[in-house]
């Protein structure tokens, strides 16, 4: 008795647990999407068929039903068979409608299958008026209409532009008269026709781009398997502008700040280079300050404003703090740190040079075993012409660790003193050589006739008295060719006064020799002294 008690128990809870399955399962339902869309459910099962299974073998007949050209709504039937009613369509069974559907949805059987078949008959219509060959062949003749449309504005594209580029050709004298900066013609008429064409080709493939790029959505929402792909690249264009406009709206206030301390900077830029100007041509006298301090002074303060410019609108540039713009600013600033240590050396010497005025441009002035003119003097070097033409760079740090002389400083004011020395035997007197000397510098084109010449004696030799000439001049640009005419006065002066100028080991051996004095000089009867030796006779 307990044992089928037992038995009868256990039926009825798997009964319980069954029937709680089958309502959970009907309620839920099983979608029939043939053609993507939902067109009604089924609840629960036929036979060996559970309605996952039934679905799908519903899908697979209503398919079939667009593969005929003649298929028509209304002759989808609905049929009694038994207690279900069937809905076919020819002699196939699409689906039936069970006692069970009507529980769960609460409707007649009839009322059911009719909605069904209504749902089935507008999905297959719907998908052969899209995908049919007549539709199919409305669609390429949309196609072929919109093409021709298309290929007809490129050719009116092409036309207008070719069009404008006609009246170009005609009025290019009147429009185009050459683009001139400070006396520099920097386009002429044809290279601004040309211009005007490459800019006019540039606008009329952007105009065909853009009209073909608002053609493809069209060709593509013609046929049902490509009306996606113009969604797509609508997409792709309007969400990188939407993109974009939004991120310049929200950086409009810090572009504004950007600008605004650019301004400022800007301004202040232009007064420091008004001011150097005026302290340049003498307008603007300040003690202390030399006007040849101006344009390098203005250059440093344009270069440390542009610099404090640059830090404070750092943080308001875009992408300022990321990891990845901080990276790059610290890896240009150690290359930047490693390349450019002689650079920095070199600008800071020019720096000091300029505020030590050791020479200015024009100047003719010596560094190291060079001489020449100063023809450019910058922040990194320093440019010389030689005599010889020559253009020699130097680098200010090398400048700034050699001496410099400066020929022409004192050259306007107490005049530079060019010396040379001749030595002279010492059977001639003193005076007559300082004479001659001073003579031949007052005879000199180049040298000063307002301050007179001086000798001095700077060596006893053995065999001769050196004496060093000094006179004055002005033209220190001039030192080579003055020395030369200098050499050649004094040449004239001694050999018209008959005093030989001759090395002491010339004078060694003296005797037996004739005159180094020019034959014009010389008397007419003059002969070379002879040899004198003395003998004398040892006991």
């Amino acid at each position: 008795m307990r044992l089928l008690c037992s038995i009868i128990c256990c039926c009825l809870l798997i009964s319980g647990f069954a029937q709680s399955d089958t309502t959970t399962h009907l309620k839920s339902g099983v979608p029939v999407k043939p053609f993507g869309d939902t067109l009604f459910f089924i609840y629960n099962q036929i036979g060996p068929l559970v309605p996952t299974e039934r679905a799908a073998q519903i899908e697979r007949k209503i398919k079939r039903l667009t593969e005929n050209p003649l298929f028509s709504p209304d002759s989808l039937l609905i049929s009694p068979n038994e207690a279900n009613l069937d809905v076919s369509y020819g002699d196939e069974i699409l689906f039936s409608v069970t006692a069970k559907d009507s529980a769960v949805l609460h409707l007649s059987k009839d009322s059911i299958a009719r909605y069904n078949a209504g749902r089935i008959g507008s999905a297959v219509s719907n998908y052969q008026q899209e995908f049919g060959w007549k539709a199919i062949l409305h669609r390429f003749l949309w196609l072929a209409v919109v093409l021709i449309a298309f290929t007809g504005l490129v050719i009116l594209i092409n036309f207008i532009f070719r069009r404008i580029k006609m009246r170009l050709v005609k009025r290019k004298d009147s429009l185009f008269k050459g683009l001139h900066v400070s006396g520099y013609a920097l386009m002429n008429p044809s290279r601004q026709l040309a211009f005007a064409f490459m800019v006019l080709r540039i606008i009329r493939i952007a105009v065909i781009l853009l009209v073909l790029y608002l053609t493809l959505p069209i060709i593509f929402s013609i046929f049902p398997w490509t009306e996606g792909l113009a969604d797509t690249l609508l997409h792709w264009t309007l969400d990188p502008l939407k993109a974009i406009l939004k991120q310049t709206l929200a950086y409009l206030p810090k572009l504004l700040t950007i600008l605004v301390i650019y301004l400022i900077t800007r301004g202040l830029v232009r007064l420091v280079g008004f001011l150097s100007k005026e302290v340049a041509n003498g307008n603007l006298v300040i003690k202390g300050f030399y006007a040849d301090w101006a344009r390098p002074t203005a250059s440093g303060i344009k270069f440390l404003l542009y610099a404090f410019m640059f830090v404070i609108i750092f943080p308001y540039l875009p992408g300022s703090d990321s990891k990845v713009f901080q990276g790059v600013s610290v890896f240009l600033g150690i290359l930047f740190s490693l390349g450019s240590s002689s650079a920095i050396s070199n600008i800071i010497a020019g720096f000091v040079i300029t505020y030590m005025r050791p020479f200015r441009i024009g100047d003719r002035i010596r560094l190291g075993e060079i001489t020449g003119d100063v023809i450019e003097k910058s922040l990194l070097v320093t440019r010389l012409r030689t005599i010889k033409n020559e253009e020699i760079t130097v680098p200010n740090a090398s400048i700034l660790n050699g001496h410099t002389i400066n020929y022409s400083t004192s050259s306007k004011e107490l005049g530079l003193i060019l010396h040379t020395t001749v030595t002279i035997g010492y059977e001639v007197p003193w005076n007559v050589v300082h004479d001659l000397l001073i003579k031949a510098a007052m005879e000199t084109d180049g040298l000063l006739k307002d301050k007179t010449p001086f000798v001095l004696q700077t060596a006893l030799n053995d065999f001769a008295v050196a004496y060093e000439i000094n006179a004055y001049t002005d033209q220190p640009n001039k030192m080579a060719v003055i020395y030369s005419e200098l050499h050649r006065q004094i040449h004239i002066a001694f050999n018209n006064a008959g005093v030989e100028v001759m090395s002491p080991h010339y004078y060694a051996h003296r005797d037996g020799n004739h005159s180094t004095v020019s034959a014009e000089q010389l008397p007419k009867d003059y002969q070379a002294p002879p040899f004198h030796v003395n003998i004398s006779a040892k006991d």
